[in-house]
């Protein structure tokens, strides 16, 4: 009887396995489907940068070679960004009826939100590898040790993993592609309240704080130190000198809030 439980177990893990490897291979193949998409997805991060670089950047109190401080806050802000795309992905399965037919076909729980999580964890490893590739062009570069570099990458994808778990529930909660645009004017507050492109010491008090208690300024932070680059001027808070510490810690609390709620919201759409 052990055994029999054993392997129904085993049955049953190998049937989400393959379940959720479908899904992803589902999202994977909208890419080949949509070549123009998948452009504008990997160029607009990287026309952000090429913008603040050249145009609108200047780095103001920022001491040493601005694209150093830049980079890696751009990195963040991508990771951040990609949310409206998850959002926009979602909501479009909803409303075209394709979420009902999977729940309605003989398949893992979750499969959907799996396949969808690791095809937008795929993109965003690719946009960040376009990024880098961008960045050494216009000047970047990393000083720190190969671990430091893969640490960096590291707690860029975790901050995009809890950024999609995010992105997954609003679009269950709003439910239609056209009321994406209300939560975008959320996110791009969130992005640029951030030490992205300066530091918080150059803004007014109080919202120097609130920028330095931002989860992606604690990430831009400590890629910031992994990779071997000018942090600009360093703050004295605690948020500032335990960033590494926060870059860690808020992602892994919103995906300890997001992903029950998400899966909760997903089980509770046939109801």
């Amino acid at each position: 009887m052990a055994v029999a439980a054993a392997g129904a177990g085993g049955s049953r893990i190998g049937w989400a396995v393959t379940d959720s490897w479908t899904m992803t291979r589902r999202e994977l193949a909208h890419w080949a489907r949509q070549p123009v998409q998948v452009f504008v997805g990997l160029a607009f991060p990287v026309m952000m940068l090429l913008m603040f670089n050249y145009l609108i950047g200047g780095g103001k109190g920022i001491e040493g070679d601005y694209a150093e401080f830049l980079v890696p806050g751009m990195f963040a802000l991508t990771m951040v960004f990609g949310l409206d795309a998850t959002m926009v992905a979602v909501t479009t399965d909803l409303n075209k009826g394709v979420v009902d037919r999977f729940r309605a076909m003989p398949m893992t729980n979750g499969a959907v939100l799996v396949g969808r999580s690791v095809a937008d964890m795929l993109q965003s490893f690719a946009s960040l590898v376009v990024m880098m590739g961008v960045g050494l062009v216009i000047g970047w570069r990393w000083h720190g040790s190969p671990a430091g570099v893969l640490g960096a990458m590291g707690l860029l994808m975790l901050l995009r993993f809890a950024m999609l778990w995010i992105g997954i529930y609003l679009a269950m909660v709003v439910g239609k592609p056209e009321l994406v645009m209300a939560v975008q004017i959320l996110v791009w507050p969130v992005g640029f309240l951030s030490n992205a492109f300066t530091v918080p010491q150059n803004m007014p008090d109080w919202l120097g704080a609130a920028v330095e208690w931002n989860p992606m300024s604690a990430t831009g932070t400590a890629v910031r130190d992994l990779f071997g680059n000018d942090p600009g001027v360093t703050g004295t808070s605690w948020a500032a000198e335990h960033a590494g510490l926060l870059a860690v810690v808020w992602p892994l609390m919103l995906v300890g809030l997001f992903l029950p709620l998400a899966v909760r919201r997903f089980g509770a759409l046939s109801r």
